[in-house]
């Protein structure tokens, strides 16, 4: 078998145009006749796209329409795992080439369609073209010949042939201007730099009290979450965070519920998990003397005009004192006229 292969190889070798490169990739091409999918290079050699995210998108491409490119659909036919496919998607659907639209059907049901486009630039290639048409040539009317007269006729005086008005100066036109991306990425890229990390929060002063009882705090965090076992010097770093929270009256079962509920599986950084809940999920100060003051001051109350029933048609209606509505009062006034 491994003879047959070498001998194939040498013979197809041979049969490559030209001199064969002593060094790099050689290629031995053989035309396809079914089963194939045509791929540009401006995919195959992206700059800025992984070979994952152009792996899937050669598989989106080979696809029929119609078939299912989600994120398990995809995983259950490729060994890449959920995290990275997703990824491939955000890349693909930031440079492009996919695109996720909502669209509401005649029933009333949402529904998401996955759109992919194997060349994104050609989109705007036909208005491009379309903008930048040379105008069609005119071609100037052909000039009627003269009929020849014979000699004998007295010859006819020349008429003088109206000249042609000059061509009207060509007004220049203004560039298109540049229409809006068709593609715009809903998600950043994986390459997109990030936002810098807000700080721990720190108390106004950290007194030796607020100290020991956050150096206590922390270190007795593993007693009632195993996985949230801390070194001392996460316990030292993550101590002006806990005070900040003491200091705004927080209890400390209601922050160790914050810090510890929910934790991702596996927790593999359990001192970050707890810097990033310390600064997100401070809570406010807790209001002055002032602010609870004023929650204690009166209201301005409004007077509400009472609801009465009409004493001739029992239609409910607003007025202070009781007695008829005022279609019945109407009514009365134009007995009472028409009886004068």
């Amino acid at each position: 078998m491994d003879t047959q292969q070498s001998t194939a190889l040498t013979r197809a070798l041979a049969e490559v145009p030209g001199p064969l490169p002593t060094s790099g990739v050689i290629h031995i091409t053989f035309p396809h006749t079914d089963r194939f999918t045509i791929v540009g290079n401006h995919l195959a050699q992206h700059p800025d796209l992984s070979c994952t995210a152009v792996g899937i998108a050669v598989r989106i491409q080979s696809l029929p329409q119609g078939a299912k490119v989600g994120i398990k659909a995809l995983a259950a036919h490729c060994k890449e795992g959920e995290k990275r496919i997703a990824a491939a998607l955000r890349e693909l659907e930031a440079h492009g080439y996919l695109r996720r639209v909502r669209e509401r059907l005649p029933s009333g049901r949402i529904i998401t369609r996955t759109v992919f486009c194997n060349r994104p630039a050609a989109l705007l290639q036909p208005r491009r073209q379309a903008a930048e048409a040379p105008a069609p040539m005119q071609v100037p009317a052909p000039v009627p010949q003269p009929t020849p007269v014979p000699m004998q006729e007295p010859v006819p005086a020349p008429v003088r042939m109206p000249t042609a008005a000059p061509p009207a100066p060509e007004v220049p036109v203004a560039p298109p201007a540049p229409s809006a991306p068709l593609f715009v990425p809903r998600v950043p890229p994986p390459t997109a730099p990030k936002a810098p990390r807000r700080p721990l929060p720190q108390p106004s002063e950290l007194t030796s009290e607020l100290d020991r009882a956050a150096t206590a705090f922390l270190s007795d965090l593993h007693r009632h979450a195993p996985q949230f076992t801390l070194s001392e010097d996460d316990v030292r770093r993550l101590v002006p965070g806990v005070a900040a929270w003491l200091e705004r009256a927080a209890r400390p079962d209601a922050i160790r519920r914050a810090l510890t509920d929910d934790p991702p599986q596996p927790l593999k950084h359990p001192a970050k998990l707890l810097a990033h809940r310390l600064t997100e999920l401070l809570p406010p100060a807790p209001p002055g003397v002032d602010a609870l003051a004023a929650l204690d001051r009166p209201r301005p109350r409004f007077a509400v005009t009472p609801f009465q029933t009409c004493e001739d048609c029992d239609r409910a209606f607003r007025s202070p004192d009781p007695g008829h509505c005022r279609d019945c009062r109407e009514t009365r006034a134009a007995y009472a006229q028409t009886a004068a």
